[in-house]
């Protein structure tokens, strides 16, 4: 047994860096899903913590290392975007931690009207009007939203479609392949601000001037038809095809996990659904996971798409 107080023993594994997700946004905006929807994912979650507890919990937590949810926003007692932002810079210079910041974002008007329906009083304007506690906030919280590592505006999405955005962004058992949200979307109701990139196909034929195609969607084989024929849609679809191709694993080396790719048109009915449809397949094909939504398609109606 000579010598074997010098043999090599191999190194144990450093264990991989404890997850933590600091989330925060306007008020109205969807935190409460959001932190059940990490919860479902596998986070433990704890809603409007103070700051000056935050190190604390995070420490309390080490043994078990479960990946941890946080909510902190304007209702917080000793809330301030400066001591917010001085936390996460802190947090993050631990070696065993990795923290992330998630910003949800609404349109003013949407966020209105959800206090509104709900008889809610926003937390910063209880003898004020609500527009006037909107307004405060996001001017207080704007410092956040330029520092957050994610941020997601609901205001056209739905709750699944959160649910499935936060999937792509903060998954635990999430594979290193890069994954794909596409949405089809009308201009006239805006960009979707959640998107990386962003086609524009308003100059393809548009189905909506043919009285016996306007009714239909871009999910219809006679809408489909009308635009596949359009003499350019051959070369423009190569062309947006042979641009995504070598994107892709360029995002995933640079370790993007999720990107959402936007298609519009007028409407949001006819061509840009169907562009989305076309291009969902293609990525698939590729073996590529893609989720598709088509943001305007029940909003739109017979407008031009």
């Amino acid at each position: 047994m000579t010598g074997t107080r010098d043999l090599p023993f191999p190194a144990a594994p450093a264990p991989e860096p404890r997850r933590l997700v600091l989330v925060t946004g306007m008020s109205g905006a969807g935190m409460s899903v959001a932190l059940k929807a990490l919860e479902d994912l596998g986070y433990e979650s704890v809603d409007n913590l103070r700051l000056s507890l935050v190190p604390a919990l995070v420490e309390q937590g080490e043994a078990s290392r479960r990946p941890l949810a946080i909510v902190i926003d304007s209702r917080t007692r000793d809330f301030s975007a400066d001591a917010f932002i001085d936390h996460i810079e802190a947090l993050t210079a631990h070696p065993d931690l990795e923290v992330r910041l998630l910003f949800l974002d609404c349109g003013d008007e949407v966020l209105q009207r959800r206090f509104t329906e709900t008889r809610r009083r926003h937390p910063l304007a209880v003898d004020r009007p609500v527009p006037d506690g909107i307004q405060r906030e996001r001017a207080l919280l704007n410092p956040l939203r330029e520092r957050a590592d994610v941020t997601v505006d609901t205001t056209h999405l739905s709750i699944h479609d959160l649910r499935r955005l936060l999937a792509g962004h903060f998954a635990l058992d999430a594979q290193p392949a890069l994954q794909v949200f596409i949405t089809s979307f009308s201009f006239r109701l805006g960009l979707p601000r959640e998107a990386d990139l962003v086609f524009d196909v308003r100059f393809l034929t548009n189905p909506h001037w043919d009285p016996e195609l306007r009714p239909m969607s871009g999910l219809d084989e006679p809408v489909a038809a009308r635009v596949a024929g359009d003499p350019d849609f051959p070369a423009f679809f190569r062309n947006l095809t042979d641009l995504l191709r070598p994107l892709l694993p360029r995002y995933n080396q640079e370790g993007k996990s999720y990107l959402t790719i936007a298609v519009g048109c007028t409407g949001g009915r006819h061509r840009s659904v169907y562009v989305a449809e076309r291009l969902a397949a293609w990525l698939r094909d590729l073996g590529v996971k893609v989720g598709l939504t088509h943001r305007d398609l029940e909003r739109s109606g017979p407008r031009p798409g």
